[in-house]
């Protein structure tokens, strides 16, 4: 499962995935993981959340990008959620269509049974119609 967090910059994205995960940690048995640009929001996670800050790891497009999420549930059997915060930022996505990538993280949910939640810093308007079925809440 995938699902999209959308609003414009301001509109409580970080804030609404960050109570979604520290809620969803309290009844998932297996891990999760956080991605995001920095650690800042490292004390806002409950301390079973894997923060991981994608900054650090030099990815410098979208399929670094993909390649660095199979790397992460290749290594981790018991995951189940991912999360990520700044989306267009940390897949190298910012001005391009997310589209493609996200289709790709839809197939990839599917074949590791990871589900995954992206925040993502558009208007509901400037998201394509074929994604539109995977927005969770728009704000």
């Amino acid at each position: 499962m995938v699902q999209l967090i959308i609003g414009n910059k301001g509109k409580g994205k970080t804030r609404y995935l960050l109570e979604k995960v520290n809620s969803e940690v309290k009844e998932t048995l297996g891990n999760i993981c956080y991605l995001d640009k920095s650690a800042k929001h490292m004390f806002d996670l409950n301390n079973r959340v894997r923060l991981i800050n994608v900054s650090d790891f030099m990815i410098e497009n979208t399929d670094q990008f993909i390649g660095f999420i199979c790397g992460i549930i290749s290594q981790d059997h018991d995951l189940v959620q991912m999360y990520f915060d700044s989306f267009l930022k940390v897949a190298k996505l910012e001005g391009k269509d997310i589209t493609d990538t996200i289709n790709r993280i839809v197939k990839i949910s599917n074949t590791f049974k990871v589900d995954f939640f992206l925040s993502i810093s558009i208007d509901e308007s400037e998201v394509p119609d074929d994604l539109k079925q995977l927005i969770e809440v728009a704000l």
